[in-house]
């Protein structure tokens, strides 16, 4: 099993090669819905566990919400949507995804409250990971955020979705427009 401290790289280096040519409210709702497909069609839906689900601009604007699961299905409340919302801010404060700063502070032994991003405004779960634009070094231009309760699962779908909506957005032809749903 990988250390912290390889998963904090791995991660870094996703960060760094997943980014897209542009990003726009279609391009948010497309892969919104690749995610929530994805989770539909895993394990963890398929023994009750739910997902909360959210997009949005750095600015804060929501481009893409939903719940996979009912109430009763375990990770869909309330309190799985402020955590959503302190995943979200971890990104938005450090420019990198939930997971990696997860990680990378276990690696190096420091809490949240060392690294200025103290509980319960900030949640280090994985599952929120930053939208790039390729020419783009300042900051991301948006988050997306998954939290179904298991960090690196969590991390792990939003990634593969991601890198598969790139994949096929690099092998659509210039003039066709990719609207379907992964």
């Amino acid at each position: 099993m990988p250390s912290d401290a390889e998963l904090a790289n791995q991660t870094l280096t996703e960060e760094s090669t997943l980014r897209f040519a542009s990003f726009t409210s279609n391009d948010a709702v497309t892969l919104g819905l690749s995610i929530r497909k994805r989770f539909r069609a895993s394990s963890r839906h398929a023994k009750g566990k739910g997902l909360v689900l959210s997009i949005q601009s750095i600015g804060g604007h929501t481009l893409f919400a939903c719940t996979v699961g009912d109430q009763d299905a375990t990770g869909v409340s309330m309190d799985a949507w402020l955590s959503i919302e302190g995943m979200i801010r971890v990104v938005k404060r450090t420019g990198h995804s939930s997971f990696y700063v997860e990680r990378g502070m276990n690696a190096i032994g420091k809490t949240q409250k060392q690294m200025g991003i103290p509980f319960p405004d900030y949640r280090l779960n994985g599952g929120a990971f930053p939208i790039w634009l390729q020419n783009s070094s300042v900051c991301p231009i948006a988050v997306v955020a998954a939290y179904g309760g298991s960090s690196q699962e969590d991390h792990n779908l939003v990634v593969g979705v991601v890198r598969d909506y790139l994949s096929k957005q690099a092998s659509a032809s210039p003039g066709e427009a990719q609207s379907t749903v992964a």
